[in-house]
């Protein structure tokens, strides 16, 4: 894994700019700590940092290869679990390589298939090729969206960038906001419009979208998408499938010349990964797995059961640890240290975010990374397979709105009147966008035309939302983390399968949990989802309170749009908060914590409100 970036502007000569090039690059130092290379070439740049998982020698970037009367140049961020199916079918076609890296292999795809590339890649990346005769630039972001790629494109140039900081860092991209951008921030985050950078003028690549810059022209394509097809196999031979996607998935992602571990929550999907994985290591001679978990100081004596949150992890990471054979470690994270590490968060995102939930896996990935560079992570399954409760609530589900932001209220709660008069209206259109562009079939029943607009709303925004807090936050620490549930193949079945076969036995996740019953312990495979940990201690809430207390008191940008006795009173009253500012469990503490992290975010990167 690694971070690039580049710049193209005609009739411009790159090498006068090397030192701000540099300082592009440092701004991605996190993601690749291990080496840099910028390439130069007239009016283009190119720039990556490298995180070695693969073949340290032979996969130095940025890398070219001569082809014809042209040279190509990549840089590239990600992993390919195709690698060695695809360098043979080169190889037959005369292609040669000096290494085993992925980036070698992306490379000669891009040379011979063209533009039409992207289509035989299986894998997380982002990437970019240039084109040293045509003066052409391609880039390139994965199909389901793991790895970011953003762009500002202006009169006779474009950036492009792992991370928005990459752009700022070129003095042509100003941190500048408009009302958009603010109803972004206060109305849908920490999710965002896809595409949608915030900042004035950035976007970023859709999952499954490729685009070339040439000639001053930027044109973007899509060339993959999901789409509505029959679904043809009977009960057994889904159940069958599901698994061999699955198992395949994992053990495509096993591969890493350097220390690999695993994510272990004790529920279903982190634990298929560790029990198909430590199959795989067994069969393999490999030894045992590592894995790990995450908990917070002193949450056994606080927790409280919710329906969201019926049960802690504990018992089941360490049934599931016994049954796999691993070797585990826990976190413990502390709940100050917890609040310290929101504004990591933010320099980690470049916006607001997760609050919480993104502090905890930033400095979960921080330990971890101590003694690994790779780890396996259970993400996705929820919004491929049916998870959440919105599924299996009919009131809910045939709601017409983000069923995970179903009301507007406190985020209105929060401001003052008349700031953004536009805000449902703008997350009304938002969600119309998307479900209208749910595929559908017209022997769809309407509860199956209904899960494939709930698949949509999951799989663009909330899916979005989770794979960038997992990049951003492991990455920010210079660790790779791989999601299997991910892989398109799996994608692809998961949309077409009827509601009844996903939801087998009535469940959540059910063809998951039949698909995998016979290796995990039963109470694994049935175990009711749980989300991922938050912590219970009074103390995360008490120190929200006393910093979101010191911000009322400033006069800045921040503080100019809120409600400050709304804020207030959500301090006073924590319990009066019922409805989630977004998902299930982002409520009170979370809504400060975010205050916390609007207020550093505009002061950190000076962000400037237009209009």
């Amino acid at each position: 894994m690694c971070g690039i970036a580049g710049w193209m502007e005609t009739n411009s000569q790159m090498v006068e700019r090397n030192e701000t090039l540099k300082a592009m690059s440092e701004t991605l130092t996190r993601r690749g700590p291990d080496e840099n290379g910028i390439y130069i070439n007239g009016d283009t740049a190119l720039i990556h940092r490298r995180l070695v998982v693969i073949d340290r020698e032979n996969g130095k970037q940025p890398m070219a290869a001569r082809h014809g009367d042209a040279t190509y140049v990549i840089v590239y961020n990600g992993e390919l679990y195709n690698s060695a199916a695809l360098r043979e079918e080169l190889r037959a076609d005369g292609f040669h390589f000096r290494g085993h890296s992925d980036t070698e292999v992306v490379l000669k795809t891009y040379i011979k298939y063209g533009t039409n590339c992207g289509e035989k890649l299986n894998g997380i990346f982002a990437f970019a090729v240039f084109n040293t005769k045509e003066r052409s630039l391609f880039l390139c972001r994965d199909k389901i969206g793991v790895k970011p790629l953003f762009y500002y494109e202006y009169n006779g140039g474009l950036l492009f960038g792992s991370e928005i900081k990459a752009l700022l860092a070129s003095g042509i991209v100003k941190p500048r906001i408009d009302e958009q951008g603010l109803n972004e921030i206060f109305f849908l985050g920490p999710a965002r419009t896809p595409g949608f950078g915030v900042f004035k003028g950035v976007f970023e690549l859709n999952p499954g979208e490729c685009a070339v810059y040439k000639n001053g022209r930027f044109t973007r394509k899509t060339y993959f998408s999901i789409e509505a097809r029959e679904h043809t196999d009977s009960e057994k031979d889904t159940i069958e499938k599901t698994r061999w996607l699955l198992t395949d998935a994992v053990e495509r992602q096993l591969v890493s010349d350097m220390p690999l571990c695993m994510l272990l929550s004790g529920g279903l999907d982190s634990s298929v990964i560790v029990k198909v994985a430590s199959l795989y290591n067994r069969e393999h001679k490999l030894g045992k797995p590592n894995t790990y978990s995450v908990e917070y100081r002193d949450n056994a004596k606080y927790f409280q059961t919710s329906k969201f949150q019926p049960n802690r992890d504990y018992e089941y990471i360490k049934l599931m640890s016994k049954n796999a054979g691993t070797r585990h470690s826990e976190v413990v994270l502390d709940n100050l240290l917890l609040v310290d590490a929101l504004y990591d968060s933010v320099d980690a995102r470049d916006l607001p975010g997760y609050v919480d939930v993104d502090s905890s896996l930033l400095l979960f990935c921080r330990e971890i990374k101590k003694d690994y560079t790779v780890a396996l992570s259970g993400e996705c399954a929820d919004e491929l397979f049916g998870g959440y409760p919105w599924y299996f609530n009919r009131d809910i589900l045939f709601e017409d709105c983000f069923p995970w932001s179903r009301s507007q209220e406190i985020r209105r709660f929060i401001l003052k009147d008349g700031i953004l008069k536009n805000g449902e209206e703008y997350v009304r259109q938002r969600y119309l966008d998307t479900i209208q562009q749910a595929p559908k079939l017209p022997s769809d029943s309407k509860e199956n035309a209904r899960m494939r607009e709930m698949f949509f709303l999951n799989f663009y925004w909330f899916m979005q939302c989770l794979l960038e807090r997992k990049d951003r936050c492991s990455m920010y620490n210079g660790l790779e983390v791989r999601v299997p549930f991910c892989d398109y193949r799996l994608v692809e079945y998961a949309y077409n399968m009827p509601w009844e076969l996903k939801a087998w036995g009535g469940r959540e996740k059910g063809i998951v949990r039949k698909a995998f019953e016979d290796i995990l312990p039963e109470e694994i495979a049935w175990r009711k989802k749980s989300p991922y940990p938050k912590t219970h201690n009074p103390v995360y809430f008490e120190e929200c309170a006393r910093r979101v207390r010191i911000i009322l008191n400033k006069k800045n940008t921040l503080t100019e749009l809120l409600n400050k006795q709304a804020v207030e009173r959500i301090i006073e009253n924590p319990d009066a908060i019922t409805e989630p500012w977004y998902g299930q469990l982002m409520k009170a503490p979370q809504i400060l914590a975010y205050i916390i992290e609007l207020d550093y975010w505009f002061e950190k990167y000076k962000v400037e409100i237009e209009g």
